[in-house]
């Protein structure tokens, strides 16, 4: 390794600075303190002024944090959603696109067996069930599907230049339908039946 790669890989490993990790640290106490109120009175009865006022924040000072408040409840999809990519891109180079998603999914399940299950089912639940939520949540999803194409093209040995080869767009959407749909099961049926199992099935579905 060369020095100038070398000093690259330890910027890249430096940790965050002290202000990121005041940011960081303030996110997630009212990440705490909205979903606390979320769960007690309902996304839309809950107002962001209650939410600054529970962690000590102005509404202005909320909103450098947060761009709306939607995003206390998914800004941390983005994260997942690069976090997903990258464990497609390690998989092996032989493994087949279909195959190589449904692994890559692992950072979600994975997360989803760490987490409380309660704690989860009830954030699920709000997701599914609050429209503009649904609508943002989607959004973020057509994020995922973008970060996912061009690994799902180069399997296939596709130009992801070329809009009329529609492979790669086609089997990134299905599997996040079926990472949705096994979502969805899993809330259902109260998280008795792991997520995973749930998302093995629903792509297995497609595979056969």
């Amino acid at each position: 390794m060369s020095e100038t790669a070398g000093a690259a890989n330890q910027s890249a490993r430096k940790p965050p600075g002290l202000r990121e990790r005041m940011r960081a640290t303030v996110q997630a106490e009212v990440v705490e303190a909205a979903h606390r109120l979320f769960t007690e009175q309902g996304f839309d009865r809950t107002t962001v002024d209650q939410i600054a006022a529970e962690v000590g924040l102005s509404r202005a000072s909320l909103f450098r944090y947060f761009g709306t408040k939607e995003d206390i409840v998914l800004g941390r999809l983005e994260e997942s959603g690069r976090r997903i990519a990258e464990a497609l891109a390690a998989r092996p180079d032989d493994e087949q696109p279909w195959e190589a998603l449904r692994r890559a999914f692992d950072v979600i399940t994975r997360t989803n067996e760490a987490a409380p299950r309660e704690r989860v089912l009830s954030y699920l639940r709000m997701l599914q069930e609050t429209p503009s939520l649904r609508a943002r949540h989607y959004e973020k999803q057509m994020g995922w599907q973008t970060l996912l194409i061009p690994e799902v093209a180069r399997r296939l040995g596709a130009d992801p230049d070329r809009p009329e080869d529609t492979r790669p767009s086609a089997l990134a959407a299905a599997a996040l339908a079926c990472l949705d749909v096994a979502a969805k099961g899993w809330v259902t049926c109260e998280g008795k039946v792991p997520l995973a199992v749930l998302l093995d099935r629903a792509m297995g579905a497609l595979a056969e």
